[in-house]
């Protein structure tokens, strides 16, 4: 049974698998941190760029950045909140490696492929999109891999980050080989899939809840979270619109 309390400023999810009880920090963006046991990580982090958030990125303490693509809006903090944890970035090759040019512990791995951080296992899969670094005082744009999005496997959990991505039918199979209890997924549209097609993929994902991110942040991407979990309600998922420096619990 799932059973879900829901109140004005917060929610507290308990789900199937007793004992478990990971916090979740919305940072704002696409930016989410996952603690659980003792440890911690963080999703792609953009905060000190982003005019809606409520942390500072000297407040984080982690163990793992993980990055799904090289865009500013996804790593501009991923540098300095390493640095001050002595954390490890993880990301696809590429960007991995650009990150270590500039003087983080990282680890490069690419896509369907799995890896182990001691307390949690992480694998790779496909998102479509695009990824860069653009350097914008040299006029350069550095080629950054392929994007991606993360499937985190935690004390019997699974909780999947789709990264910045529009629709794919591969979703369904990603869906039908894991048991996906929460997705982050974004509806901002232009940049990503908007609304209407994150419920689909909340469909294909086979999840169980969902938390709406990308969206809000700067004017092109406006969207009312709200709706979007009532149009999941509609198709029988589970789901919360968090605002920045939120925390939940499942």
């Amino acid at each position: 049974m799932v059973l879900s309390c829901l109140r004005k400023h917060s929610i507290v999810i308990i789900l199937e698998s007793e004992g478990f009880e990971l916090e979740i920090w919305y940072h704002g963006h696409s930016c989410v941190q996952l603690t659980h046991g003792g440890h911690s990580l963080i999703i792609d982090p953009f905060i000190s760029g982003n005019g809606l958030a409520v942390t500072k990125p000297q407040d984080i303490k982690v163990e793992y950045v993980l990055l799904t693509h090289g865009h500013t809006d996804h790593t501009l903090d991923a540098l300095p909140i390493a640095r001050n944890n002595d954390a490890t970035i993880v990301a696809i090759h590429e960007l991995a490696t650009y990150m270590g040019w500039q003087g983080a512990k990282a680890l490069g791995m690419n896509l369907g492929g799995k890896v182990s951080l001691g307390f949690a296992e992480v694998q790779m899969i496909q998102a479509f999109h695009s990824s860069s670094v653009i350097v914008d005082q040299e006029g350069k744009i550095v080629y950054a891999g392929m994007p991606a999005g993360f499937i985190i496997k935690w004390d019997g959990m699974t909780i999947l980050h789709s990264g910045d991505t529009a629709l794919f039918s591969d979703m369904k199979m990603i869906g039908e080989r894991n048991q996906v209890d929460l997705a982050f997924l974004p509806i901002g549209d232009l940049f990503t899939m908007g609304p209407e097609d994150a419920v689909t993929a909340a469909e294909w994902f086979g999840a169980k809840k969902v938390v709406p991110l990308h969206f809000n942040t700067f004017p092109p991407i406006a969207q009312n979270g709200e709706q979007f979990i009532s149009r999941l309600a509609e198709k029988g998922i589970g789901g919360r619109s968090l605002s920045p420096g939120e925390k939940m619990t499942i």
